[in-house]
């Protein structure tokens, strides 16, 4: 999930206010968590027993869907869309607990919603389950929490700095925990690498602040437990379908948020007076949450903890883009130039095989491969 937190005011340009309140940019979001939801229910609906064409056509559509291609594509897609639909949100309506809530709730409604009406599968709520998940949803809200906080004391090329160095402890705890090698001397160049243009990148931060950098460090710790803890999850709880996954670490992790907004006297008077189109931009913030929560659930299934990290090192190339795109604080063309020097690393990027002696297996024996499709 993308963090609700915003560093810069989107007010600073009403031709970005128009274009993110217009109907093209409400319909091109509800566009993409529907197909979301529509093709990742093909599966169940498209094979046809009695021709030898149509099942061969539903398998190629499986093994499609399932793909790590499919599912990088669409998390990186939605992670960029979700950030400008959340920064319009808190814009918009001034409840980012509110906000945070509705996204978590409604996605776990829509999953349970779909399920009911037999387009997919999710597991029933289950006591042993829920145990399992209840750390996914803590975590997930620590992470958010500190998330926040950075931002609201550091801009964002700050963040990013820590962001991409995350790939190297990653990958150490990948080894200690679960049963990966060490990456290979090309993979460790391309992590190094990334370490170096996010140093190259912190030369051109602008506001350094000494309590931003601690609320980046507390983050960074927590970051690293969540990529670890969720990969363990992926691997060792059995689940229906990846479905049943998004279902219990939204609906785990809205719970607590009730008691966040309920108790604020400003976002009770900001939800009191909501308009239709503040009402709107929540609700397409909702939708693209479902479509984010389900490729990053299937993303995490298929990479290692270490190589999903550095899809989400990715996915930050674009959101400085976007922020360069759309508001005022951003880097200087030399701190770029260090995010597409990262960029690069990433994509030369090798994913560590699993050890012969992996109990947490999570690839099947696959041997290295490449984490983005050449």
């Amino acid at each position: 999930m993308t963090s609700l937190s915003s560093t810069s005011d989107p007010s600073s340009s009403s031709g970005n206010q128009s274009f993110l309140s217009s109907t093209a940019f409400a319909v091109a979001g509800y566009m993409l968590c529907s197909a979301t939801l529509l093709i990742s229910t093909q599966p169940a609906t498209m094979t046809s027993p009695s021709s030898t064409s149509d099942s061969s056509s539903s398998s190629g559509n499986q093994s499609f869907l399932s793909s790590t291609a499919f599912a990088v594509a669409g998390y990186m897609l939605c992670s960029a869309t979700l950030l400008i639909s959340n920064k319009y949100a808190v814009y918009k309506v001034a409840a980012p607990s509110f906000i945070l809530f509705s996204q978590l709730m409604g996605t776990a409604l829509v999953v349970k919603l779909f399920a009911f009406l037999g387009k997919i599968q999710c597991d029933p709520l289950e006591k042993e389950k829920s145990l399992k998940f209840l750390p996914v949803a803590l975590i997930f809200l620590a992470t958010i929490f500190s998330n926040m906080k950075s931002l609201q004391y550091a801009n964002v090329e700050t963040f990013m700095v820590f962001r991409f160095s995350t790939p190297l402890v990653v990958s150490i705890a990948d080894y200690l925990f679960l049963g990966r090698r060490l990456p290979s001397p090309r993979s460790w160049a391309c992590l190094f690498a990334l370490l170096v243009g996010a140093a190259g990148y912190a030369m051109t931060d602008s506001s350094f602040h000494v309590r931003g950098y601690t609320f980046c460090a507390i983050w960074y710790v927590i970051f690293c437990m969540d990529q670890i803890y969720l990969k363990h999850i992926t691997n060792t709880v059995k689940m229906e379908s990846n479905w049943g996954r998004v279902f219990y670490s939204n609906f785990l992790a809205s719970l607590p948020l009730v008691f966040t907004y309920i108790n604020d006297s400003d976002e009770i008077e900001a939800l009191r007076t909501i308009s239709f189109s503040a009402g709107m931009a929540v609700f397409l913030s909702v939708a693209l949450g479902v479509g984010m929560s389900y490729f990053a659930w299937l993303a995490r299934s298929l990479l290692s903890a270490a190589s999903f990290t550095v899809v989400g090192n990715v996915c930050k190339v674009l959101t400085i883009a976007i922020n360069v795109m759309l508001w005022d604080k951003h880097a200087s063309a030399f701190g770029i130039g260090c995010l597409m020097f990262c960029l690069t690393a990433a994509y030369f990027y090798q994913q560590a095989p699993m050890r012969s002696d992996a109990k947490d297996s999570d690839d099947g024996g696959q041997s290295t491969k490449s984490l983005l499709p050449k």
